[in-house]
């Protein structure tokens, strides 16, 4: 997938706001070496750096163009791109994070014990998914991918993200046995949108991102713009020029078994 991140970051305070609520969660007392996995164009990375500043700081994601993006910034981190499927930490870490970035993974009940082969004994996993997947924002694109015009493209892209059909349960059932401490919990934030087609704007920063790329500028457009009135139908522009958008999200913080 190609991500932008000038889509991405047009919502960069809501977006973040639910990765410092997981990072103020954290206790962990002078980590040495830390992996922000999934680190994007690298403003989440820049709070962990903040509030570690003699910690070793490694980004890792799949995109070159974010990758890019955080190395403006950010010069002192070390920056890799690599498949997160495959990752595996060169020494062991102190503290794994990863904020919305492992949901475009499947089989967590392996990707989740592997990670944690990486992590110290002692050391801290911690980690944020959108759990928000059975919303209008997100069926929709599911509901318009299968009209008669896109089917015949776009249905080989539709499945299950992993994380939609996992209850919190699911994790404490894969992760408890590997843990010292376990906290899971879940948050739907009620997000405050302005401007034009919002929720809209705010997928194709992530969800829509494959299936504009799978049907090319022309038909992309007719697609985006049918999807557009659908969703501006499920979150209506209230009086006051705003449009809410309520989103869950799934957290979880481990400190590793000895």
């Amino acid at each position: 997938m190609s991500w932008s991140p000038d889509q991405y970051l047009k919502f960069s305070q809501p977006r973040l706001r639910p990765a410092i609520d997981l990072l103020n969660r954290i206790e962990c007392d002078n980590p040495r070496h830390i992996y922000d996995l999934g680190c994007g164009a690298g403003n989440v990375t820049a709070a962990i750096v903040a509030r570690w500043p003699k910690a070793r700081v490694t980004g890792v994601d799949t995109s070159a163009a974010m990758l890019a993006e955080a190395a403006k910034v950010l010069p002192q981190v070390q920056w890799q791109q690599r498949s997160l499927d495959q990752w595996r930490a060169q020494e062991p870490a102190d503290l794994i994070y990863s904020n919305a970035a492992l949901h475009w993974l499947p089989d967590h009940a392996r990707l989740f014990p592997a990670i944690l082969e990486s992590l110290r004994a002692g050391g801290v996993l911690a980690v944020q998914m959108p759990r928000n997947f059975a919303a209008p924002s997100h069926t929709l694109i599911t509901e318009v991918a299968r009209e008669p015009a896109w089917q015949e493209k776009l249905e080989p892209l539709l499945r299950s993200p992993p994380v939609a059909t996992r209850e919190p349960a699911f994790y404490y059932d894969v992760l408890s046995p590997l843990a010292a401490s376990l906290d899971i919990w879940e948050c739907e934030y009620l997000q405050v949108l302005t401007g034009e087609d919002p929720v809209k704007e705010w997928t194709k920063g992530t969800a829509l991102i494959p299936y504009l790329e799978r049907l090319g500028a022309s038909e992309g457009r007719e697609f985006e713009q049918e999807y557009a009135r659908r969703v501006r139908s499920a979150y209506p522009r209230r009086s006051d020029g705003v449009t809410l958008f309520p989103f869950r999200r799934l957290f979880m913080v481990l400190s590793k078994a000895g």
